[in-house]
């Protein structure tokens, strides 16, 4: 398991908005993070933030702990997932990721993809340690050995294996050599059509964000034709001010968000040990967490 984030050398946050520090895109144990839930708002209350977002891969499974940990600590927290979905249009087609705020987690219709979507994720991860077991000494209990109970598997879970096993220095350099598509080890897993998640979503009382879709550096930089579909579905809003996306891909986001009446979101995607990125180096403002909260079926933890 990567080392977790130490709670010592966090550097306080300067408090950018009136209404606090609001970062709406965070992972924990229960999907690829690598902090507990609990430790995670531990980790953002040390950090300065005063309002978090849980959003794991097609999970809902961490939210009880963390709402303990966010009473304890006297921070807000806004519970979420991160769905995974394919998008396509006119001869394009990707897989996007769509942050679903505030949703009913029992909803039949989305618990149903999710369900399926983590289900198929086992499958495909145990499909990739067999090719994998070909030529590293990784097994399916190596990557077992990365994860907890009930976490929802993923090529970030298989990158710990290899780490582990000394065939890598890290997540990034197993990404970008033996686990990104392309290679013979990469599996592709089930996920919903974009549009029909972006409905489920709504349906449960949910509030979805398109997560990072300027994000070239991940070859998925969705067309405007796509979340103007996606828009018209039912999207709420885009998440803008994200480190995968340069000033000049913020600035076309922000016009393409004000021409279609989305909101504009901005966050971390913590992921404890597992990435670079630091927990608050994005957020959002006050007022747009606020017509968030205004729109979902669940309250926000105060």
């Amino acid at each position: 398991m990567p080392h977790l984030t130490p709670l010592g050398t966090l550097r306080r946050l300067p408090h950018l908005y009136p209404g606090g520090v609001i970062d709406l895109h965070t992972h924990s144990t229960a999907s690829d993070g690598t902090d507990s839930p609990a430790r995670l708002v531990e980790v953002a209350a040390r950090a300065g933030l005063t309002t978090l977002a849980l959003t794991d891969h097609d999970t809902t499974s961490g939210w009880a702990e963390a709402a303990g940990s966010a009473a304890r600590q006297g921070i807000a927290l806004v519970r979420g997932a991160e769905i995974s979905a394919i998008a396509a249009t006119r001869g394009w087609g990707t897989g996007v990721h769509l942050l679903a705020y505030l949703h009913d987690p029992a909803h039949p219709d989305l618990l149903a993809e999710t369900e399926r979507t983590r289900d198929d994720r086992e499958s495909r991860a145990r499909r990739m340690v067999d090719l994998l077991s070909e030529d590293y000494p990784i097994t399916w209990a190596d990557l077992l050995a990365q994860t907890q109970p009930g976490t929802t598997l993923g090529r970030p879970h298989i990158a710990d294996a290899l780490v582990a096993a000394g065939a890598v220095r890290d997540r990034d350099e197993a990404f970008a050599t033996i686990l990104r598509p392309g290679t013979r080890y990469y599996v592709g897993h089930y996920a919903p059509d974009a549009v029909a998640a972006v409905r489920a979503v709504r349906a449960a009382g949910g509030v979805p964000v398109l997560a990072h879709p300027g994000a070239d550096a991940r070859g998925r930089v969705v067309p405007d034709s796509m979340i103007e579909e996606l828009a018209d579905a039912g999207l709420a809003g885009l998440e803008v001010d994200h480190r995968d996306h340069t000033p000049d891909t913020r600035r076309r986001l922000r016009d393409l968000a004000g021409a279609l009446g989305l909101l504009v979101t901005g966050s971390s995607d913590f992921h404890g040990a597992g990435k670079q990125n630091r927990i608050g180096e994005n957020t959002t403002a006050p007022e747009v967490l606020d017509a968030i909260a205004e729109q979902g079926y669940l309250e926000v933890l105060r």
